[in-house]
C-alpha cells in the first residue's frame, strides 16, 4: 500500500517540505516563539475588528505569519489523527498556572484534547477562511468589520498554540 503523506503547505515559509506534524510545529516555533506568535495573532484579531484603522506591521511579516499559521493548523490536525500519547499525570500542587496558560486542567494533562475539540468544531477549511478574513480586515481600512465571528477561532488558535508548545516541551523532556 502506498504511504500517504500530508502536505502541510510549508514550503513558502520554512523552505522545506515537512511530513510530520510535530516536526512542522517545531519549525513553526523556530521561526515564531510562543509569545511572539500569540502577540501577532492577537494584533491581527484586534485590528480585524477595528473599522477605520489598519495594522501597523509590515505586510510581508503578516503574510509570512499567515502562511505559517495555516501550516500550523494542518500540523495540529495531523497530530490529532495520530494516536501518540502526550498525556501525563502531575499532581495538582506541582502544576504552574503560568505554564498551563489558556489550557484547562484536563487539556493541560492531555494537550491533544485541544486539537480534538477544535477540529470537532471547525474544519481545516474553516480555520483557513477565518485566518484569511482576519488578516484581510486587519490590513486595510474598511467601513465594516469582518462579517464572520472570529472570536471562537481566535480562542481555539490560542489554545492550539499553547497545546503545541506543551507537546514540544514534553517531547524534549521525554528524549532527555
Amino acid at each position: 500500500m502506498k504511504n500517504k503523506r500530508i502536505d502541510f503547505e510549508a514550503r513558502f515559509w520554512s523552505g522545506s517540505r515537512k511530513h510530520s506534524g510535530v516536526k512542522l510545529i517545531e519549525s513553526f516555533f523556530h521561526f515564531n516563539d510562543l509569545v511572539t506568535a500569540k502577540q501577532m495573532l492577537n494584533k491581527i484579531m484586534i485590528y480585524a475588528g477595528k473599522k477605520k484603522t489598519a495594522i501597523n506591521e509590515d505586510s510581508s511579516k503578516i503574510f509570512h505569519f499567515h502562511q505559517a499559521l495555516r501550516s500550523f493548523v494542518r500540523a495540529c490536525y495531523a497530530i490529532r489523527l495520530k494516536e501518540e500519547k502526550w498525556s501525563i499525570t502531575i499532581p495538582p500542587e506541582n502544576r504552574s498556572s503560568l505554564i498551563q496558560a489558556s489550557l484547562s486542567d484536563e487539556e493541560y494533562l492531555n494537550p491533544t484534547l485541544v486539537f480534538r475539540k477544535a477540529f470537532a468544531e471547525y474544519s481545516i477549511k474553516d480555520f483557513d477562511y477565518h485566518i484569511a478574513i482576519a488578516v484581510y480586515f486587519s490590513m486595510g481600512v474598511f467601513k465594516n468589520a469582518g462579517e464572520s465571528n472570529l472570536v471562537n477561532t481566535y480562542i481555539y488558535l490560542t489554545k492550539m498554540l499553547d497545546a503545541a508548545h506543551l507537546i514540544l516541551e514534553r517531547r524534549i523532556q521525554k528524549n532527555q
